[in-house]
């Protein structure tokens, strides 16, 4: 069998070598042969198939993860996975045309939905805690009102339940200010700093928090994310994570190194990178709501918990959001309820 070295392996394939080191390292695209003494990777022609499966489904912008899962499918199921893969991207690619669409706009002074008092939509929601099963107390904070929705997820101890405290209470004042649609960002940038240096003025090692935010103006709302608590939009019947966990694990995910499924059980899955208290850099995003919409914040006491079919599920059944909540919860005792549990369920109506 005539090998080929990983350089021309590599031109033949259109991936670089040091991604073929990768590939090598991950288990998706191990070379034929290594030589025992040189350490060289050399590749049989067999395989080029494989690799220009991988270069196309990297061009296209599908994790490593899912790669390898889709190569090691049967032609129809990768085919299915790459459909499925597709529309979501389709999904994305419009909700960001509809954004700059939206922020084009508003910074040409040609008028948006901002001021739109036609398009102006409210929300129903409801709210709970829970310590859970195995905690005696409770650390998790969570807020709901007209205009903003928020959950934090404070460190085990005392000093965490003080810290995602402040956090809320930082946002409160944002639920009545006047403040209009092009305002919301910079508002929950300032009040997350405001939290920020609240928590670390308390001068306590376990004095973090996680925060997740949503506050409202007309139909658009801002979003702002640091740590694992989550935030969840229901449209049109198909659940969508509109946040990415700041975690250790989320990286591994994110670099193709694990698998979602291997995120969940791994030992460090809890470990943040960013929290308040410790290293903020929130994630600050702008949304266009719609009637219909229903949203989900929550702590990892349940997303942690409880699979992503069956959140979908309880939220897809239409009952009222108390309902709902109760539901979620119940579904985080069904499954050990180990940690403290925070939600907001939160629907979109038209006034």
């Amino acid at each position: 069998m005539s090998l080929l070295t990983i350089g021309a392996f590599a031109r033949l394939s259109r991936l670089s070598p040091r991604a073929l080191r990768l590939y090598d390292d991950l288990g998706l695209l191990p070379p034929a042969v290594v030589d025992p003494s040189s350490g060289y990777r050399l590749y049989a022609p067999e395989q080029l198939e494989r690799a220009r499966l991988v270069a196309w489904l990297r061009r296209l912008g599908m994790p490593l993860a899912q790669i390898r899962d889709v190569c090691a499918m049967p032609p129809p199921d990768a085919a299915a996975a790459v459909t499925a893969f597709r529309d979501r991207i389709a999904r994305e690619a419009q909700a960001r045309e509809q954004l700059a669409t939206f922020l084009v706009d508003y910074l040409s002074g040609r008028g948006s939905p901002m001021s739109d008092r036609s398009t102006e939509l409210g929300i129903r929601y409801a709210v709970r805690t829970d310590a859970g099963l195995e905690r005696d107390t409770n650390e998790d904070t969570a807020y709901a009102g007209t205009r903003l929705l928020a959950v934090a997820d404070g460190m085990r101890g005392a000093h965490g339940g003080r810290a995602s405290s402040a956090a809320i209470e930082a946002l409160k004042p944002l639920e009545t200010a006047d403040l209009p649609a092009g305002g919301l960002l910079n508002a929950l940038s300032e009040a997350i700093g405001s939290a920020d240096e609240a928590i670390r003025a308390a001068d306590e090692p376990t004095a973090i928090t996680t925060l997740t935010a949503l506050l409202w103006s007309g139909s658009q709302l801002a979003l702002v994310h640091v740590g694992d608590s989550r935030a969840y939009l229901l449209r049109d019947g198909t659940l969508f994570r509109i946040t990415v966990d700041h975690t250790y694990v989320q990286s591994l995910v994110s670099e193709g190194r694990l698998s979602a499924e291997e995120a969940r059980s791994h030992p460090q899955r809890a470990l943040l990178v960013r929290a308040l208290g410790h290293d903020p850099a929130p994630d600050l995003s702008l949304h266009v709501a719609r009637p219909g919409d229903r949203y989900l914040l929550c702590s990892d006491g349940l997303s942690a918990v409880v699979e992503p079919a069956a959140l979908e599920a309880a939220l897809r059944t239409g009952a009222a959001p108390a309902e709902t909540v109760d539901a979620l919860i119940a579904l985080a005792y069904d499954g050990g309820a180990p940690d403290n549990i925070a939600c907001v369920v939160a629907d979109v109506v038209p006034v």
